[in-house]
């Protein structure tokens, strides 16, 4: 059995869900149709001319992209410019486009964690926050019966966490009272009589990214046919997302060790270097892509160096006024997404029983040569 379209970009969205992209970000669906069953899946940073014949030739008709395809507004789709030959070439090919951009870079265990961890960071932290989860508070009375049974469903499907606490929740035992009417099929009691139930209301916390789960894994659990709950809006913080990661080495090095340590990290060959490489770095920041407009943040959270791509020369000279030491490993770097996420969704689709084949594409995309 294969997965349908819709099931994977669902599975995808689950890992960085939409709401976490920058404001006017240009994510999902852009070319082509996923109401279909998919095969092969390719996983990309960027979608060339050369990655579209990859797709073709694997069988794949989805490719998850991290760079856009259409980023400006279009005036027109001429065949006879590179962006409407690729659009064209798609469509002829049936392979529908899909991307997740700053949403993949903002998710816990996207982009810039699998960066943080390539660089063996410990102690992380966001550098940015983009978004903080809203909090509410359910409220569902249950059956002594199935309590356990059902508290159990809400907690797997994300309820319950306060902080770095998990399985949170309140308890309390009543007495509920219903009388099931003409048409009613109830769990207990009969149709026209006054029912009284030994209950439990249990109360817990839900994030607003988890709601839609955490409700449809009680109402799954719960034996009645008719469920009753509230869900109210709560005046605190939940837990924030955000780009950029913040954490510590194993150990004190040189920039020039450090330095080594990205080109590893990262499989690039060469790395640009603002600072003395004989400096100390432990605290490091690193930001997937182009980061220039970071280094006030990085500085801010104390970093001694600052992990990113596309760095300018006055960026460079604010950075060393700063006392702030970069590695510019290239905007390249960001190639790591491939291997992991398309990992990540392999694991996701064999888990739920689906034959769907993930691939990480092969085909460099990096524009530039050292010569």
């Amino acid at each position: 059995m294969f997965a349908r379209g819709e099931t994977i970009i669902q599975l995808m969205e689950r890992l960085a869900p939409k709401h976490y992209a920058v404001p006017d970000d240009k994510i999902g669906l852009q070319v082509g149709s996923v109401a279909k069953e998919i095969k092969r899946v390719l996983v990309t940073l960027d979608v060339t001319p050369a990655v579209v014949d990859e797709a073709a030739t694997l069988g794949a008709e989805l490719i998850i992209a991290h760079h856009a395809v259409i980023y400006r507004p279009l005036a027109h789709l001429r065949t006879d410019t590179p962006a409407g030959a690729l659009a064209a070439s798609l469509l002829r090919k049936d392979i529908a486009v899909y991307i997740s951009h700053t949403n993949l870079d903002t998710a816990e265990g996207g982009i810039n964690d699998w960066m943080a961890e390539a660089l063996e960071l410990t102690g992380r932290g966001i550098l940015e926050e983009i978004h903080t989860d809203k909090l509410f508070k359910l409220v569902v009375f249950v059956p002594e019966t199935h309590h356990e049974i059902v508290r159990t469903a809400m907690f797997s499907a994300g309820a319950g966490w306060i902080g770095n606490y998990s399985h949170c929740s309140f308890n309390s035992e009543g007495t509920g009272t219903f009388l099931p009417q003409e048409g009613s099929d109830p769990f207990v009691g009969k149709q026209g009589k006054l029912t009284q139930v030994k209950e439990v209301r249990l109360e817990t916390i839900v994030p607003l990214s988890s709601r839609k789960k955490v409700i449809a894994a009680m109402l799954k659990a719960h034996p009645y046919e008719e469920v009753a709950y509230d869900l109210y809006a709560l005046d605190l913080k939940g837990r924030s997302f955000g780009l950029g990661r913040v954490g510590t080495l194993p150990e004190a090095e040189s920039l020039d060790q450090f330095a080594e340590r990205v080109k590893a990290a990262f499989d690039v060959p060469f790395v640009r270097m603002v600072g003395d490489g004989s400096r100390q770095v432990r605290k490091v920041a690193v930001l997937g892509g182009a980061g220039a407009k970071y280094i006030r943040h990085a500085t801010f959270a104390g970093a001694d160096v600052l992990v990113t791509g596309d760095i300018d020369f006055h960026s460079a000279q604010d950075a060393l006024a700063a006392g702030l030491t970069i590695i510019d490993p290239g905007h390249h770097a960001e190639k790591i997404m491939k291997p992991k996420a398309a990992e990540w969704l392999a694991e996701q689709l064999k888990a739920k029983g689906y034959a769907t084949e993930v691939f990480a594409s092969k085909v460099d995309t990096e524009p530039f040569q050292l010569r």
